[in-house]
């Protein structure tokens, strides 16, 4: 089956970015001129997803305006005669179909994407979370895709990371295939203690899903923090049917975090059409300064 839908789970409360994000999500903060969100939308849209799935919470109505059309704002742009930033904003209104849905309670990742299980119905669908952004010449989903194709079962995204990092991640164990940077899953564990695993690739915030994860899911005991873990469910689905790793081609930045926020503003920031030389001229002589 093709993969049509993402869900994409907005509802967290931010609290690693507090007290930027006490008023305003998390996944509209900035970077370069556009929010963090909004990458992660066109990075959707660029491979082919038809339709996403919001899973919000309360305050975060930010988000769907920012992808909604605003009558008021464009009547002033034209008055203004601002033709092409008006026309950047109707783009962004028109990317994509998009649905939301609310999570009721703050029970977890692997809850959030339960409650967009009547949404996505029986299909097969794909997972970004909102503030894992990709640097790569072809979009990490993109890639996902490609391979789902070929393999038609559940795929996570994984990249490399220290060994004394891997405590900080949810973690998988696998076996290679055949296939280039694909690995068969054997093993999945959340946030493992030093020395419990020899395995250094870490889940990151891609995923595509069969919807047998649904049942899974609902059946899912609270894990750490009283929280339904989405790597436990997953656990259990690659038990049922073939499950694959794969590490991406490209540069992640956790936009999450303050460091790889600051570290995905350079990165985007150097890459932009306009910014771009003038910002490495500045970044070289700030350097020479210190």
């Amino acid at each position: 089956m093709k993969v049509r839908k993402a869900v994409i789970p907005v509802a967290g409360l931010g609290t690693r970015f507090l007290p930027a994000t006490k008023a305003i999500p998390k996944e509209m903060l900035t970077i370069v001129d556009r929010p963090t969100i909004q990458y992660i939308v066109e990075e959707v849209v660029a491979s082919g997803i038809e339709q996403i799935i919001f899973v919000t919470s309360e305050g975060k109505s930010a988000i769907e305006n920012h992808f909604d059309y605003n009558f008021q704002l464009d009547s002033v742009l034209r008055e203004k005669k601002k033709v092409v930033l008006g026309e950047e904003l109707n783009m962004i209104s028109n990317l994509i179909d998009i649905v939301s849905v609310r999570q009721k309670k703050p029970l977890g990742l692997g809850h959030a994407i339960w409650t967009a299980r009547h949404v996505v119905g029986d299909e097969p669908f794909m997972v970004l979370l909102g503030d894992d952004l990709v640097l790569s010449k072809q979009p990490c989903a993109r890639q996902m895709l490609n391979l789902f194709d070929d393999v038609g079962e559940s795929i996570i995204a994984v990249q490399r990371v220290a060994p004394e990092q891997t405590h900080q991640y949810g973690i998988v164990e696998g076996e290679k295939n055949g296939r280039e940077r694909t690995y068969k899953v054997t093993r999945l564990v959340e946030k493992p203690a030093p020395g419990t695993t020899d395995s250094d690739m870490a889940i990151i915030g891609r995923y595509i899903l069969m919807p047998e994860i649904f049942d899974l899911l609902s059946r899912t005991t609270p894990g750490h923090g009283g929280e339904i873990q989405l790597t436990d469910a997953l656990l259990a689905l690659s038990k049922k049917r073939e499950m694959f790793a794969y590490e991406f081609e490209g540069t992640r930045y956790d936009a999450g975090d303050k460091l790889g926020y600051l570290k995905a503003i350079i990165a985007y920031g150097l890459r932009h059409t306009e910014l771009g030389e003038p910002f490495k001229e500045y970044l070289k002589e700030t350097l020479a300064d210190l």
